[in-house]
């Protein structure tokens, strides 16, 4: 009895140290991010203030006001900047989700001569960092006149997550028994019946998953969108977010209020996917 006592005390006793080190894992995550979301809302005197002012003392909407072409700093064109990350982001996420369900359904389906290597060719292509990509981007963009335009921008993004969603979707696919889709065509589906009905709503979470990396890869990038990008007409959130610096200056609340707007979409939409994202990062985890 004393045994089993000591044994339920000590699982306790290591629970509890699980979720106080979990607790304090995620504050380090969390404070920089609340941080920012109340140096939106505070006065520059507030936010420059040294030592740190930690609890704040004066929230307001100044900065809010001021972007949206309001009384002080002057407004910058956050409505553009969003409508142009909207379109580029939700564009070149269909597209690479379209590319990636059927280049991963084709891997994971069929054999085809040198398939090793193509998969192997693509996963190195992921490997190569944006930033060195961006001088021969450049170069290509400038010849072909896509300089500043959001095409440009969306083939980019769209080069930059296919090999992504293709290597998820594969894997997501190859879970799925082909014996269904077999069983499906069998009863008189055809081939596209029997992926459409059968095969890919089994798989949905796992494609709705690579969306969403997909999404916020697109929504997020800075680096390749400042060398491609030149005026209001293109600019992203990302990139907008150096109208708020000056020769001696940086206006820190207005990039905070700036910033507070670019994560809001991205926790919207991943609110509403979430369980479609929990399960495709679960998918194929447990066996019935």
């Amino acid at each position: 009895m004393d045994e089993n006592r000591h044994h339920r005390l000590r699982a306790r006793t290591l629970k509890g140290l699980q979720l106080f080190a979990l607790f304090i894992a995620m504050c380090f995550i969390c404070i920089p991010g609340l941080w920012v979301v109340l140096n939106s809302f505070r006065p520059t005197v507030e936010i420059m203030a040294k030592p740190p002012v930690w609890i704040p003392q004066d929230l307001n909407l100044d900065h809010y006001r001021a972007m949206f072409g309001g009384v002080g700093e002057g407004g910058v064109p956050v409505l553009r900047y969003f409508t142009n990350s909207l379109i580029i982001s939700v564009t070149s996420t269909v597209i690479a989700i379209l590319v990636g369900m059927a280049g991963g359904y084709a891997f994971a389906r069929y054999q085809f001569k040198g398939k090793a290597a193509i998969f192997i060719g693509l996963m190195l292509t992921r490997a190569v960092p944006g930033v060195a990509l961006s001088l021969p981007l450049f170069i290509v963009m400038a010849r072909t006149g896509l300089i500043d335009t959001h095409i440009g921008l969306i083939l980019v993004y769209v080069s930059l997550n296919v090999p992504f969603t293709i290597w998820l979707i594969d894997g997501f696919f190859r879970q799925v028994p082909v014996e269904l889709a077999e069983a499906a065509e069998i009863d008189g589906c055809t081939r596209w019946q029997a992926f459409w009905k059968v095969e890919f709503p089994v798989a949905r979470a796992g494609v709705a998953s690579a969306g969403i990396f997909a999404f916020l890869t697109s929504w997020n990038e800075y680096a390749l969108a400042s060398q491609l990008t030149r005026s209001t007409f293109s600019k992203t959130m990302p990139v907008g977010l150096r109208d708020f610096t000056s020769e001696f200056t940086i206006n820190w609340g207005g990039m905070c209020a700036l910033a507070v707007l670019m994560i809001i979409p991205a926790l919207i939409l991943t609110f509403l996917v979430q369980k479609h994202l929990i399960a495709g990062l679960t998918f194929g985890g447990v066996k019935g």
